[in-house]
């Protein structure tokens, strides 16, 4: 296998926008929101670059309040005795409240089902208890239309009244989630009916309001449940009649669906499965998105409402040893490239996508438990320094070239085994002062190795000399897991031992700064990237 490699940047060669449409991050807890881990994180999402839009299952959910696994509530919706609706938005106000302060907006879910509304038709003997309402209630129909139309009526109302509608209309608002699995038991035309009436209410208070979905799971064939739910609704909202007005079609202002690499269950066996899948990623955004194009919607911005190695974010290593590949460089090499084809698709088709990433934090887990998430026990995993370099990147992007450069959609192996590395990424410029280059070392194996990179930056605008700053992030930096695991992995490090591996969780150097000067604009550089890492290089006019 030949180690070596040649990436070309040329910074004459100007490629358009670089649109940073990787500021959306999702979970299902949304009690998390106002934990305190939870608004450390959100705190430092924040501090990245533009807003970062987020996400929360359970917003509408009746509960005790308190966020754990999979569940949350915000009792938004109750009845009194004589079943007249009763109003709190007190909850969803202190998550708004948070967000937003910290330089974040809501992508507001509407879902799920408040348990007085929830319609328990022909289940009626199992509905006794609350237990069965978190059970299966959440996922019902309403029972009654027009008390859930007046619901979201007077929630966005309340939304306008508290934050204004010129912030209000920078939101997003998404119907429900994976309406074509057991997030939704009702019927396909109920949740039509459901979409009609709440689309309804949304734009009578606030017809500026920015509402869409259907948030359905990834399609593995263009014949599959989830692609044909996805294309039935929106022939629906094209040209079907609808539920609330009774006229033609339903107002769709952006489209979304979810995408996943693998599926992991739990297991006791100490046999690590497969890694997750570059290619089954990308396979369902390039089916999904066919699918959206031919149904007339190509044209609106798609987002990826949950694009991830797999799908099951509460599981952990104790679940399931093939999480712990969460904790390390790898998470943070995959997102890398899954990102990047997935800007590439959305080019080729013409299409807006837009990932969101389904990560978060678990209040009291065990340290690098393995869930799917940004950090650990007030940590930032790997994963999360690549959200870090993507935030350093410049708007106007310029063309790179790898001798590496791997098309992973065309992968004879549908699991990524035996492709060898793909090494990409993008190449960014700032007027005259900076340029940035941010390449990715990615293969769906636990297999390791190293490449040898040469780079040559051509055409820099930049005369005299430059600083020259290289992130890395792999084993050995930007990567506090392999501190963790040189500590002895311990479950809940406390003082020195905690310091050790909370100092290794920012971007660290591959080098140390340099100073440089291009020849005839021409600046090389020499470096080593191993199978799984992502370097960000720097090169700033001093």
């Amino acid at each position: 296998m030949n180690q070596n490699v040649t990436v070309h940047v040329d910074a004459s060669k100007q490629m358009g926008e670089l649109a940073h449409t990787w500021n959306y991050v999702g979970y299902d807890e949304c009690n998390y929101t106002h934990s305190p881990g939870g608004m450390e994180l959100i705190s430092k999402l924040g501090k990245l670059e533009k807003p970062y839009y987020i996400r929360a299952h359970h917003m509408l959910c009746t509960g005790n309040l308190h966020g754990f696994y999979k569940w949350g509530s915000t009792n938004a919706y109750t009845e009194d005795e004589h079943g007249n609706p009763v109003y709190y938005f007190g909850l969803i106000d202190k998550m708004c409240d948070i967000w937003l302060a910290n330089n974040c907006k809501p992508f507001f879910e509407i879902g799920f089902m408040p348990m007085a509304l929830a319609d328990m038709t022909g289940i009626e003997k199992e509905w006794d208890s609350y237990s069965q309402y978190k059970r299966v209630g959440w996922s019902r129909p309403p029972k009654d239309y027009k008390k859930w139309y007046d619901l979201i009526c007077n929630l966005v109302k309340h939304l306008v009244a508290r934050y204004g509608e010129k912030e209000i209309e920078s939101w997003y608002f998404e119907m429900w989630n994976e309406p074509d699995i057991f997030y939704w038991t009702g019927t396909h035309e109920e949740f039509c009916k459901l979409y009609d009436y709440t689309q309804a209410a949304i734009h009578d208070v606030l017809p500026t309001a920015r509402f869409g979905g259907p948030a359905t799971c990834g399609a593995m064939s263009f014949d599959s449940k989830a692609a044909n739910y996805l294309r039935d609704f929106l022939v629906h909202t094209k040209s079907g009649t609808n539920y609330y007005s009774g006229k033609t079609g339903t107002r769709l202002d952006f489209t979304s669906f979810h995408t996943k690499g693998g599926g992991y269950g739990f297991t006791t066996s100490p046999k690590l499965d497969k890694t997750p899948s570059v290619k089954k990623l990308l396979d369902q955004v390039r089916i999904c998105g066919t699918v959206i194009k031919e149904c007339g919607y190509g044209d609106l911005e798609c987002v990826l409402t949950e694009a991830d190695p797999d799908g099951w974010a509460a599981g952990g290593r104790f679940d399931n040893p093939v999480f712990d590949f969460r904790n390390t460089e790898y998470y943070a090499s995959y997102v890398a490239s899954a990102y990047k084809n997935i800007y590439d698709i959305g080019a080729e088709l013409g299409m807006d996508f837009r990932p969101q990433a389904w990560a978060f934090m678990f209040e009291g887990e065990r340290c690098f438990e393995g869930t799917r998430t940004f950090s650990t026990q007030g940590i930032d995993k790997a994963m999360f320094n690549t959200f870090k370099m993507y935030a350093k990147l410049g708007y106007q992007r310029i063309a790179l070239t790898s001798s590496k450069a791997q098309n992973p959609e065309g992968y004879t192996d549908y699991w990524g085994q035996g492709q060898g590395a793909e090494i990409d990424g993008w190449a960014t410029i700032t007027g005259t002062q900076s340029a940035e280059v941010l390449l990715y070392c990615h293969e769906d194996t636990w297999d390791t190795g190293t490449y040898k990179v040469a780079l040559t930056v051509d055409n820099l605008p930049m005369g005299g000399q430059c600083r020259v700053t290289h992130y890395s992030i792999d084993k050995d930096h930007s990567n506090p897991y392999t501190e963790w695991v040189r500590q002895g992995r311990p479950d809940y490090p406390v003082g020195s031992q905690y310091n050790a591996i909370k100092a290794r969780d920012g971007l660290e150097l591959l080098f140390p700064v340099q100073t440089m000067t291009p020849h005839d604009g021409k600046l090389e550089l020499e470096f080593d990237m191993p199978l799984k890492s992502v370097s960000l290089i720097i090169i700033e006019k001093l």
